[in-house]
């Protein structure tokens, strides 16, 4: 199942295999609109996904209107990450490129809540679809409750099928 590039979809490009599970736990969610979503091959390090974003996908979001991407990284409890990645987004693709990830790194959060990668990825999925905050409020991840929010409200009417 491929995506249709000029309907709305999103890329997510996981910076490590963690993320990347976490992502295809995601796209398990029975509301979701499978051919809108892609998940990347993962690009071994928070820096290798910036470089891939803006070398890769960039440009073709550009061809692309309908594009948007999510950036997984980890954290790595550096709290000027966020402002680091966001300063390498182009200005006129700002709106479509989201960044989230896990405040540490995604292990610790599956020792915190006893959970692999894929059902973390499938309770953050039903939180989104049923607008809970139960996973996504968890310390190590209450800090993306802005960017959240801001990606929800682009994607949720085409990538939810919600009765």
């Amino acid at each position: 199942m491929s995506i249709n590039k000029h309907r709305p979809h999103i890329l997510v490009l996981p910076e490590d295999d963690a993320n990347r599970q976490i992502a295809n736990g995601f796209i398990l969610d029975l509301n979701l609109e499978r051919r809108a979503i892609q998940v990347l091959p993962e690009a071994r390090g928070w820096q290798d996904v910036v470089e891939k974003f803006t070398n890769n996908y960039a440009s073709t979001m550009r061809q692309y209107p309908d594009r948007m991407i999510a950036l997984l990284i980890d954290f790595d409890e550096d709290k000027d990450r966020f402002s680091y990645v966001k300063e390498q987004i182009p200005d006129d693709l700002e709106n479509r490129v989201f960044v989230l990830g896990v405040l540490s790194e995604p292990e610790s959060l599956r020792r915190d809540i006893n959970k692999n990668f894929e059902k973390i990825g499938e309770a953050l999925a039903k939180n989104c679809s049923e607008n809970t905050n139960e996973l996504w409020g968890h310390d190590l991840l209450i800090h993306n409750k802005t960017e959240l929010e801001r990606m929800i409200s682009s994607v949720k009417p085409f990538l939810f099928n919600l009765k």
